[in-house]
């Protein structure tokens, strides 16, 4: 009998997730960012055993539920129990109100948090203690609004695992870990991207539903509550199935990875691939992923880099011809995807200026975003290193004097700043800027008459056009070259500038606005640029910071990694097509290779306009490190895991054949051991020289 009554809450809680997160997978089955095949194997997978982990996780969640209830008790409210515990409450809110405590120490709002709380629990107790009659009603009360509580988390999870997918094409991942860091601009950007008020006014009549018929079917469990020895029956047979749970959700979540990643991902449970993310934020290379001997990683990497000496990345660059000391100034733009340009095949000309530059530069058709996070793009074009697993350098303890693309350029005599229209706090970039010796000008840097229209991610780009062209004149009258990093904010969700600017209504959060908005900002930069003293003097590099979805039927999904380049110098730059596959990381030794720079590097990025350049390209996920050489995609994973596939081409009629770079990834059974270790060797090295703290920007 006990069983029955005691056991509903839980059981109706889980009820009811495991039939919210079954209505949430089959509204991501058909969401368009979901492309794969699946068979029906495939739906079993999903559905069965989706519900089974989705059972498995509530047992791990609804322990506070239990614990809750495990504490309802008339037994502490006896004489003297009662008594002395009100008195302890009493005292204890006294020595938080009169008394320096540890709460006041950690100052802003935490020391009135815990005064409420304490306060509230004190004049709980107390109404429960001299009015026995109170206890039931505030009982019900409480005992609903915690049941009212689980039952909104629960729809506001499925809510927010819907729009993460439709934005990212995974469940809950790292992205997700650092949204819950950045908690202002990820407010603010789903307060200005979605319709808040009424999806959570409808959320909020779905909840107290639910919440009404689970009160009315449980409530006798706060009206005859358990005796001790129940209680005691009950815990044993809850943490029993607990410790089962902990114990088979890693064996199922391993079971259910597949060579179909949609399919993977459906099965899995967001909340566990979220506890994942969280645990797993710091991959350490050596621990999860294939390694070799750290003197044969070496020896593999002088392949590409000859004059490697012993355990180190440290090598001469020699130029035969003079040192051009010409401005840089290289802009990344946030999520622009290659298939925004007309050269890749879009028609609706998102970008008709980055479209005409392109023609009139240095153009790398063939290049692939190191990873799918602004904080990858940032890594990789300022360290030129291939990208760690885990969490990016520049988020990491340690991140400072780094052996960087702004170390070589103070060392050439140049200023060196970091220019973005947002608050450079966000992601750590002032930290890893300012520590890697670049002064900053972001949105700190603004006077108000300066700002036109701005969003939670910052000023409009066209503002932070105007800022780095009025930065950028201030430096040219020191005399001296000035290189100049600026990271774009346009195009980010919500989407959001200034109306009457491009044909596309400010207000109408489109992707498509995002882009074109971009576009016409950097126009204007441009067109501002070329009145300027400094204009002829100086390189413009354009590429982007990632693409603007890396969600595919693999982990790896290589189409969606590439990315345009220009590089732009009227007079200097000789305008043609680049087609060697490179990487992010080659895009700044190859800069500073047509400025015939010499210099001590420990850059694993090469100048791909070297004749003896082996083309190559670096993509990755927080925990896959994929390799691309030879038509062949190879990717490490946890737990020393290794796949590799055939890149295998997708012709497309509407694309000129020098763009055509569509692939399908076709497993290959018998994995090339040679491809293999050189993957190795480069992710294994890029870990080592950091862990080893051989990266600094020193001579060791």
């Amino acid at each position: 009998m006990f069983l029955k009554i005691y056991w509903k809450p839980v059981l109706w809680l889980l009820v009811f997730y495991v039939s919210v997160c079954t209505v949430l997978r089959i509204a991501l089955l058909l969401n368009p960012v979901t492309t794969a095949h699946f068979y029906f194997i495939d739906y079993v997978k999903i559905f069965v055993g989706g519900a089974l982990n989705d059972a498995l996780i509530f047992v791990l969640l609804g322990t506070l539920l239990w614990l809750y209830l495990l504490f309802l008790s008339d037994g502490k409210f006896k004489k003297p129990f009662g008594y002395i515990i009100f008195g302890l409450l009493v005292a204890l809110l006294c020595y938080l109100i009169f008394f320096n405590n540890i709460l006041k120490q950690y100052g802003n709002v935490v020391p009135l948090i815990g005064i409420l709380f304490v306060s509230f629990k004190t004049l709980l107790f107390g109404l429960m203690l001299f009015f026995p009659k109170l206890r039931k009603p505030l009982r019900t009360v409480f005992y609903f609004i915690t049941v009212l509580l689980f039952a909104a988390l629960i729809l506001l999870n499925a809510l927010s695992e819907y729009y993460f997918w439709n934005e990212f094409g995974v469940r809950y991942n790292f992205i997700a870990v650092d949204y819950l860091i950045y908690t202002n601009e990820v407010i603010g950007n789903i307060m200005e991207s979605y319709p808040v008020v009424p999806l959570f006014t409808m959320l909020g009549i779905i909840a107290l539903a639910i919440t009404f018929w689970i009160v009315y079917k449980t409530r006798v469990f706060v009206t005859q509550l358990p005796t001790f020895f129940t209680k005691i029956k009950i815990t044993v047979i809850y943490g029993g199935a607990a410790f089962l749970s902990f114990w088979l959700l890693p064996l199922l979540s391993k079971m259910g990875n597949t060579d179909n990643m949609f399919a993977s991902e459906l099965q899995s449970d967001g909340v566990y691939k979220f506890c994942v993310a969280f645990i797993d934020n710091d991959l350490n290379y050596f621990k999860f992923y294939s390694t070799i001997n750290q003197a044969e990683a070496f020896r593999l990497l002088k392949n590409q880099l000859p004059g490697l000496q012993g355990k180190s990345t440290l090598h001469e660059v020699k130029d035969s011809l003079p040192e051009i000391h010409k401005n840089v100034v290289l802009i990344t733009v946030e999520s622009l995807s290659e298939d925004y340009l007309q050269h890749y095949g879009n028609s609706n000309h998102l970008t008709p200026f980055l479209d005409s530059l392109a023609d009139e530069s240095m153009f790398f058709t063939n290049l692939y975003a190191v990873g799918n996070r602004t904080v990858r793009g940032l890594e990789a074009v300022t360290l030129c290193i291939p990208p760690a697993p885990g969490e990016s350098i520049i988020k990491r303890k340690g991140n400072e004097n780094k052996f960087s693309t702004g170390f070589i350029f103070k060392q050439k005599g140049y200023q060196v700043k970091f220019l973005y229209g947002g608050y450079s706090y966000f992601d750590n970039m002032r930290d890893f800027y300012e520590g890697n010796g670049y002064d900053i000008v972001d949105r700190n840097n603004f006077a108000p008459n300066e700002i036109s229209f701005a969003n939670i991610w910052g000023v409009c780009d066209e503002d932070m056009a105007k800022k780095a062209i009025k930065t950028m004149n201030a430096e040219a009258a020191t005399g001296r070259p000035f290189f100049n990093h600026w990271m774009t904010v346009s195009n980010h969700r919500p989407f959001t500038y200034p109306n009457g600017k491009i044909d596309i209504p400010g207000d109408a959060k489109s992707r498509e606005g995002g882009v074109k908005y971009t576009d016409y900002a950097l126009r204007r930069f441009f067109e501002v640029s070329e009145k300027q003293a400094w204009f002829h003097n100086t390189v413009f590099i354009i590429v982007a910071d990632h693409c603007a979805s890396s969600s595919g039927k693999t982990a790896l999904p290589m189409s969606k990694y590439r990315i345009p380049c220009i590089v732009y110098s009227p007079g200097f730059i000789v305008p043609q097509q680049v087609d060697k596959l490179m990487s992010q990381i080659d895009i700044m030794p190859t800069v500073m290779s047509l400025l015939h720079f010499s210099y001590s590097s420990k850059f694993i990025g090469q100048n791909v306009l070297d004749a003896n350049y082996k083309p190559r390209a670096f993509i990755a996920t927080y925990e896959d490190m994929g390799f691309v050489k030879n038509d062949t995609l190879t990717v490490l994973s946890p737990v020393r895991e290794v796949k590799q596939y055939h890149l295998a081409p997708k012709i497309l009629d509407s694309i000129e054949p020098q763009f055509q770079y569509q692939y399908k990834e076709v497993p290959v059974k018998n994995i090339d051991k040679n491809l293999q270790n050189e993957t190795v060797s480069y992710y294994q090295t890029s870990a080592w020289l950091m862990q080893n703290g051989k990266f600094q920007n020193d001579a060791n």
